[in-house]
C-alpha cells in the first residue's frame, strides 16, 4: 500500500504492480500529482509544481537517471517526445550574469570569461563531485564549506547556490554535500527540459500505465491513522473510517506527516527518535503564474527558460522577516523549450521565498478581507521588481493567479507549505518499524525524476527481495 498519489507514489506502485503484485495509492485529494498536479481557469490548463523537469538525458545514455526510471517503470523513451531548454541564467547585482544549458561546457565558457581566476579550481571541484555517490548515509557536510575550499570568489559561491537552493534545498542558508551533488548534477550537468504536452499528460500516461498491471488507487481517500502490531505497520484507517490491511507500506506524504498519522505518542516516538517541529521544513514560496498577451510582448526574453536572480551579491536562503522576499526569485517561461508549440499567449511564472506563519495569521484573521489584500499587495510590489528584469509585461496580463504557502499547505498536505519537505532527509527510506519506508521528498532523491527513483529504488531496496 502506498500514501499519496504523487509522482513517486505512482513510480513506487508502477515499479511493484509490474511483478503481478497486488498495490492500492491512496489519495487524499481528488486528483493525483501531489505537488505536481493542476487546476483550470478560463478554459485553459495551469500546473502546479512543474516548471521544467531536470536530469535531461539523451536516450544513448543508458545509465543517466532519466533512461534508469524509464526501463524500471517499463516505459519506452519513444513514448515520451522531449523539448530541451534553450538556456538558463543566474543573474545578480550589476549585470553579473552566468548562462548555462543542457550542454555543460556553455557554463564552464561562461564561467572561465568572467571568473577567469576560478575556472581551474572549478573544474578541481567537479572532478571530486563526479567522484562522490550522495546516496551512501553518511554525517552530514556542509555543502558551502565544501565549495568554498575549491571557489574563494565569494560572488561566483553565491550564483552557483542560487539555482541549486531554489530547486530543492530543504536547508536553511546551505544544504547537505549529498543534496549539493544531486542538484548540481541535475541542474548543471545535465539540464532541463519538459515533456511533450502538460503535467495532465504525463500523469495520465502514468496512471493508466499503472492500472494495465492491474493496480489499484482511491481518491479522496485521505489516511488519518497508520495502525500497528508491535515492530510492523498492520494497515490504516482511513478518513470515512475504513481499515485497510496491508504487509507493506511506503509513505510519500512526508516524514513530519507521517509522524501525525500515529496517534499515540509513544508510537510516534518510535517512528522516529526525532520532534515533528524538528525536522519540519521552513522554507516554502509565493508563487504568481501570469497569462500574456503575445502580440503585446515582444520585449520579454525568447532564449531564456529560467531566469534565477538575486538582487544583492550575498545570497540569503532562508525564511524571510516580511511574507515575502522579493530581493530574490525565480522567472520562469514554461514555453521557452526548443519545439514547444507556438500559443497565442505567453505564460510567465514568477516564484518568491515566503513567510509561512505571516500568511497562516492573515488567512486565519477575523477579518476574511486581510489576507486576499496582502496576496494583492505583495504580488504589484513584486510585479515592479520582475519587470525591472525582463522587461515591462504588467499591462498586457490577460489572466493571473497566485498562490501562497497556505495554499500549499492546503492542497498538498506539506506541513508549513515547505515543498522540499524535511531538512532531515532518509537516505534509506527505512523508519523504526520494519515494514514502513519513507519515499520521495524526504526520502532524499530531488527532482521529478529523482523523486519517482526515490519510489521505484525504495520498492527495489525494501519489497521486490520479500516476495
Amino acid at each position: 500500500m502506498i500514501i499519496g498519489g504523487g509522482l513517486s507514489g505512482l513510480a513506487a506502485a508502477i515499479r511493484f504492480a509490474r511483478f503481478g503484485q497486488k498495490v492500492l495509492i491512496l489519495e487524499k485529494h481528488s486528483k493525483i500529482g501531489g505537488l505536481n498536479s493542476y487546476y483550470y481557469r478560463k478554459g485553459k490548463l495551469f500546473e502546479t509544481g512543474l516548471h521544467a523537469v531536470s536530469n535531461f538525458a539523451p536516450p544513448e545514455d543508458k545509465h543517466a537517471p532519466l533512461n534508469r526510471l524509464l526501463r524500471q517503470l517499463k516505459i519506452p523513451r519513444r513514448n515520451f517526445v522531449l523539448h530541451e531548454q534553450y538556456s538558463s541564467e543566474i543573474l545578480f547585482p550589476d549585470r553579473a550574469s552566468l548562462c548555462f544549458s543542457n550542454d555543460f561546457t556553455l557554463l564552464q565558457e561562461q564561467l572561465a570569461t568572467r571568473f577567469p581566476d576560478s575556472a581551474k579550481p572549478f573544474a578541481e571541484m567537479v572532478s571530486k563531485l563526479d567522484q562522490y555517490d550522495p546516496f551512501i548515509p553518511r554525517p552530514k557536510i556542509s555543502a558551502r564549506q565544501f565549495v568554498s575550499s575549491f571557489l574563494q570568489d565569494k560572488l561566483l559561491v553565491e550564483m552557483l547556490f542560487c539555482p541549486l537552493m531554489f530547486y530543492g534545498a530543504s536547508q536553511e542558508d546551505d544544504m547537505d554535500l549529498s543534496q549539493f551533488v544531486i542538484l548540481f548534477r541535475a541542474i548543471f550537468q545535465e539540464g532541463f527540459f519538459r515533456p511533450e504536452g502538460t503535467i495532465k499528460d504525463l500523469l495520465d500516461l502514468l496512471l493508466d500505465h499503472y492500472r494495465s498491471f492491474g493496480g489499484e488507487i482511491e481518491l479522496t481517500a485521505g489516511v488519518t491513522e497508520i495502525l500497528t502490531e508491535n515492530s510492523k505497520v498492520s494497515g490504516v484507517r482511513t478518513a470515512s473510517g475504513e481499515v485497510i490491511l496491508c504487509e507493506s507500506l511506503i509513505s510519500t506524504a512526508g516524514v513530519p506527516e507521517t509522524k501525525k498519522l500515529f496517534p499515540s505518542p509513544d508510537t510516534a516516538a518510535t517512528f522516529s527518535q526525532s520532534d515533528v517541529n524538528q525536522i519540519s521544513g521552513r522554507l516554502s514560496f509565493i508563487e504568481s503564474i501570469y497569462l500574456l498577451d503575445k502580440s503585446a510582448c515582444g520585449n520579454l526574453p525568447k532564449d531564456r527558460t529560467i531566469i534565477f536572480f538575486n538582487l544583492s551579491e550575498k545570497f540569503s536562503y532562508h525564511r524571510p522577516a516580511e511574507a515575502v522576499d522579493l530581493g530574490s526569485g525565480v522567472i520562469c517561461f514554461p514555453g521557452n523549450f526548443q519545439g514547444n508549440k507556438e500559443d497565442d499567449t505567453i505564460q510567465l511564472r514568477v516564484t518568491h521565498l515566503a513567510n509561512y506563519d505571516k500568511w497562516r495569521h492573515a488567512f486565519n484573521d477575523d477579518d476574511k478581507t486581510l489576507y486576499p489584500a496582502m496576496k494583492t499587495h505583495w504580488v504589484e510590489k513584486s510585479k515592479k521588481v520582475i519587470g525591472k528584469i525582463v522587461g515591462n509585461y504588467s499591462e498586457n496580463i490577460v489572466y493571473e493567479d497566485s498562490f501562497t504557502p497556505v495554499t500549499v499547505e492546503r492542497y498538498t498536505s506539506r506541513t508549513q507549505g515547505a515543498v522540499y519537505g524535511s531538512p532531515e532527509k532518509i537516505k534509506d527510506g527505512k523508519t523504526n518499524f520494519e515494514n514502513l519506508y519513507i519515499a520521495g521528498t524526504d526520502q532524499g532523491y530531488l527532482g521529478i525524476v529523482g523523486s519517482m527513483l526515490s519510489g521505484v529504488t525504495m520498492v527495489n531496496q525494501h519489497i521486490l527481495n520479500k516476495i
